[in-house]
């Protein structure tokens, strides 16, 4: 089960945005890093360069690697709609990014491993499978003897509230209600430079 296990703050600052949420380290220096980082913003970027940070802005943000990203897009090219908010969509009906959207971890990557602890259940049954794909009307909750955590009990207090997800903070369980639309994501990718990225 191979992540990304490098630093966040190099890889925010890349992107000039905060990935993994707030970040001190790129409020103070929001320029790249390296010794050449200013000097790096100015130069021209290709129009596939352009294409190819989006990708890798959408691969960090969602705590996924090269293969499993590809694997995501083909998914997405074979189902009915838009592939770019397709793509958005199954990312976004990951095990691990629901329980970060629940509130019950600060980051995706606390959220990836409590589901991979076994804290975290799918309709009632034991799930350690971050990638796990949720459907509408799944209970995503967190097992009763990890409720009592300190990161979870943390998370939730100052927790964010989306449309397609209902919480219910006293049993820490959430019903997956329906796929989000485009709107509702608040991610700031452009998910169509990613299309015309492997359409190439």
């Amino acid at each position: 089960m191979a992540r990304y296990t490098g630093p966040s703050t190099k890889i925010a600052r890349k992107f000039g945005e905060p990935i993994y949420g707030p970040d001190k380290g790129l409020e103070k220096r929001n320029y790249p890093s390296g010794q050449h980082g200013l000097a790096h913003k100015r130069k021209k970027v290709s129009e596939y360069g352009v294409q190819l940070k989006e990708k890798q802005k959408a691969k960090y943000t969602y705590g996924v690697l090269e293969r499993q990203f590809r694997n995501t897009y083909e998914k997405a090219s074979r189902m009915k709609g838009l592939k770019g908010v397709n793509l958005l969509i199954l990312l976004e009906s990951r095990l691990d990014n629901v329980v970060y959207r629940m509130g019950v971890a600060p980051t995706r990557a606390a959220a990836r491993q409590l589901v991979s602890h076994c804290h975290i259940t799918l309709n009632g049954k034991v799930c350690n499978v971050p990638s796990a794909t949720v459907k509408a009307g799944d209970v995503v909750a967190v097992r009763e003897r990890s409720k009592s955590l300190e990161v979870i009990t943390a998370a939730v207090a100052g927790a964010k509230k989306y449309s397609w997800i209902e919480f219910d903070a006293k049993s820490l369980s959430a019903k997956f209600l329906t796929v989000p639309v485009r709107e509702e994501i608040p991610e700031n990718i452009n998910e169509q430079l990613i299309v015309e990225l492997y359409s190439k």
